[in-house]
């Protein structure tokens, strides 16, 4: 057991977090936060990471110095990659993936793109497969390749920051990147077809320690110089990772966030569609996970309109059946089992800033969940964490819809407590709450209803 507590560095799309988490019962005994803003500046829009590591050494100075800090590591958002120089700076910016820019160079990149049957990786727009990120950015900064000296995936890059050491992990490059073959455990054909092997760094399990925190990091944060700083996991894995230690499949873990990604353990061989949104991870012990996904956190705040909604009663949510108000997919065409599809409304549509329209829009997410978790073949109970744990609209649909026990996680963030277990993988996993049979029948009955109608109306 390790003696004191692991500073978890947590980089979301939407926010960047340091975690301060206690080995002996997974415990947050503090979170800080700041938003993770775009810069849209030359040469293209990137992570504010000055900012970030500024953050990032304030509160890990700050956490050490009221209670203690003995090892560190990292969990970040997957589709990201960091470029470094001879001097171990950035040779370049580093690229938000939602930036379109690659889509324009889209037919040349997938004339060398792998097939799925090797990788596992979707297709995807934007810059979210890693591959047409570095294809594109080659192409349009043809002096680029040869500033560059190493590739690191996101979570190393913190780590490479503070250690020295490069490396780049296998759930990150397991994460939709075209760059790796699960069923080998290698890098795919893409990564020579790019001319790349001799840049991106070695890979490594989550669990190995990169190194110690460097001489002048050690100074200025007050830190131990023998602090262990682990290689780090990219965040749907971190969720997933507490899990895969304390349950026995088949389960499925739902991991909520800007990204909703559903996650199957112990389930039988399915053929995925790649056309859904569905891909193959790869989890902290190395092995393929049948995953779906969908920006079910960015629906919800588009949905709602960006603003506060007071939580649904019972009679509100009987009010939205009853009245068969639902909103069909996609919020986000770009995303999820509907990608394409043209987000309305059918039905009276609630007002915004109601009770009425928060519980329309959690049963429209969880809908879209359960259709995830069909396309990768679920079974067993779901574990749902993140911030739709707490929205029980969200939870009652999904718990009538699956007909299966649904467990919630009792923890701020998921992928902090996955990442801390890197360090001390023995922990037991912090308690579960069964959710219980959704009361009065007529609800459920109501849900049941609601839920056949909309998949009914959704495939038209």
């Amino acid at each position: 057991m390790v003696k004191g507590h692991v500073a978890v560095i947590d980089i979301g799309k939407t926010n960047a977090k340091l975690a301060l988490v206690d080995p002996a019962n997974m415990s947050e005994l503090a979170v800080l936060t700041r938003p993770n803003t775009v810069l849209h500046g030359s040469p293209w829009p990137h992570f504010d990471v000055e900012r970030h590591w500024e953050f990032i050494l304030r509160g890990l100075a700050d956490f050490h110095r009221a209670h203690g800090v003995s090892a560190i590591s990292m969990t970040t958002h997957g589709a990201c990659v960091a470029l470094l120089a001879a001097d171990g700076s950035l040779s370049v910016p580093i690229l938000d993936y939602e930036f379109t820019g690659p889509e324009s160079l889209a037919d040349t990149y997938d004339a060398i793109r792998p097939p799925f049957s090797e990788t596992g990786s979707p297709r995807l727009s934007m810059g979210l497969n890693i591959g047409a990120q570095l294809y594109w950015q080659f192409q349009v900064d043809p002096e680029l390749k040869a500033r560059t000296k190493t590739i690191v995936t996101y979570p190393q890059y913190w780590g490479y920051r503070l250690t020295g050491v490069a490396a780049t992990d296998v759930t990150s490059l397991g994460c939709h990147t075209d760059l790796w073959n699960p069923h080998a455990g290698q890098f795919s054909s893409l990564v020579a077809e790019l001319g790349v092997e001799d840049k991106l760094a070695p890979p490594r399990r989550p669990r190995e320690v990169l190194g110690t925190v460097l001489p002048d990091i050690a100074a200025h944060t007050g830190l131990d110089p023998d602090t262990p700083v682990h290689c780090g996991i990219h965040d749907s894995n971190a969720s997933l990772l507490p899990h895969i230690l304390g349950y026995q499949p088949p389960f499925s873990v739902v991991s909520t966030g800007t990204w909703v990604i559903a996650m199957s353990i112990g389930v039988q061989a399915i053929t995925l569609d790649q056309t859904a949104d569905t891909l193959i991870n790869v989890n902290a012990l190395g092995n393929a996970v049948p995953s779906a996904r969908f920006m079910g956190g960015r629906e919800y705040d588009i949905a709602i309109g960006r603003q506060s909604c007071p939580n649904p009663s019972d009679a509100d949510m009987q009010t939205i059946l009853e009245d068969k108000a639902m909103l069909l997919p996609a919020v986000v065409m770009e995303s999820g089992p509907f990608r394409g599809r043209k987000s309305h409304w059918i039905g009276p549509e609630p007002a915004l800033g109601t009770s009425l329209r928060k519980a329309a829009v959690s049963f429209y997410l969880a809908l879209v969940t359960s259709r995830c978790l069909e396309e990768i073949g679920h079974q067993g109970p779901i574990i749902v964490e993140g911030p739709f744990a707490a929205n029980r609209a969200y939870l009652l649909m999904l718990a009538a819809v699956s007909n299966v026990p649904i467990k919630v996680s009792q923890t701020a963030t998921g992928t902090s407590q996955g990442a801390a277990m890197l360090v001390e993988p023995s922990s037991t996993v912090t308690s579960l709450e069964t959710l219980p049979v959704p009361q009065p029948e007529a609800l459920r009955k109501g849900l049941l209803s609601y839920a056949e109608n909309w998949l009914r109306v959704s495939q038209k």
